[in-house]
């Protein structure tokens, strides 16, 4: 037999009204006749129908976080999980759900608009990989609440959070002159990568500040992969003066760079130092070890939740925002070990 408001409005001998009041935590119920109503539901075993109280306040207590999703995107991308991650936590702990939606390359505006308009969710989370400029000037128009994964490559209003990459390169650079390095080298991704330029930029800057000049023909852009690292590195090491370290934009460049100089017999870190960043899929098992500047992405996306609830409770808030500060995990490639 299912129990119903109206049971439990009987055997505690209050109206329906209450009864819904106490459900919905009203300010207007006194705690005592809160307690009292609830011990009532406990003995009868009453559970509310969330669906139901949730279409009467006008809210879904759903959360939809909306990336793209193609062949291999997990090794591609493997930060969208671990954020995602972060995200779930956060919103759990207010009540919400969170449910994934993969999206083709160019449909996310129209998945965005139908959603808002179908009020199908409470917020929208963005991925970086997905973002345009038409679907931030589309959320900070219609007012819904959102926020995107990743700080967009252009200006605009909406709300988004982000690691600070240039710190990032900035780290990575100050660690291999404290090992010794003075020529040191940088591989990337592709020349128009938001997040490679932005670590580039940061290790220029902090070579500079240093006192020291970064050569143009030490500066390397690839595609992301160990085929692309490897082929960089062995251009790299056809220069009359080599690098003694090399700064490289992801672990899989990386595991191309260290096939590079097993190759042309260059031991690390005695002959070149190398750091990468990220501390997964690879940066533990590439022997030696990598020494990483660590970016928290799973913090990032438990603070994307948080804001997000915020801002569903204050439709007015804007949040522009860096987010954890990414710091160094020091292991065998550049000589030094962690305790």
């Amino acid at each position: 037999m299912n129990i119903t408001i109206k049971d439990v409005a009987r055997e505690a001998g209050v109206s329906i009204s209450t009864v819904s009041k106490v459900l919905n935590d009203g300010s207007s119920i006194s705690d005592a006749t809160k307690e009292y109503v609830r011990n009532i539901m406990e003995e009868l075993g009453y559970q509310p129908n969330e669906q139901a109280r949730n279409f009467a306040r006008k809210k879904t207590n759903n959360i939809i976080y909306i990336v793209l999703l193609e062949e291999h995107i997990a090794f591609k991308n493997p930060h969208m999980f671990e954020i995602m991650c972060g995200v779930q936590n956060a919103l759990s702990k207010k009540k919400y759900n969170l449910s994934f939606l993969g999206v083709a390359s160019g449909e996310a505006l129209s998945r965005i608009q139908d959603i808002t308009g179908r009020k199908s969710a409470d917020g929208i989370i963005v991925h970086g990989s997905v973002t345009t400029r038409e679907i931030a000037e589309y959320l900070s128009a219609s007012g819904f609440p959102h926020i995107i994964i990743g700080r967009p490559p252009f200006k605009c209003t909406a709300c988004w959070i982000d690691i600070n990459n240039s710190i990032s390169g900035e780290m990575a650079a100050k660690h291999l002159t404290e090992c010794g390095c003075r020529k040191i080298a940088f591989i990337g991704g592709p020349k128009g990568d938001e997040i490679s330029t932005k670590r580039l930029n940061g290790f220029q800057s902090a070579m500079y500040n240093i006192g020291y000049r970064v050569s143009g023909k030490y500066i390397k852009y690839g595609d992301n992969s160990k085929e692309s690292g490897y082929r960089l590195a062995m251009e790299l090491f056809e220069e009359t003066e080599q690098p003694d370290g090399i700064i490289c934009e992801n672990n899989y460049i990386a595991l191309g760079v260290v096939k590079a100089m097993n190759a042309i017999k260059k031991r690390i870190p005695e002959d070149i130092k190398l750091i990468s960043f990220d501390d997964y899929p690879l940066s533990r098992i590439i022997e030696p070890c990598l020494t990483v500047v660590d970016i928290d992405v799973y913090d990032m996306g438990y603070q994307a939740g948080d804001i997000l609830f915020r801002k569903i409770k204050n439709p007015e808030l804007n949040v522009q925002s860096y987010t954890t500060l990414p710091r160094i995990i020091v292991r065998n490639s550049t000589g030094k070990k962690t305790m």
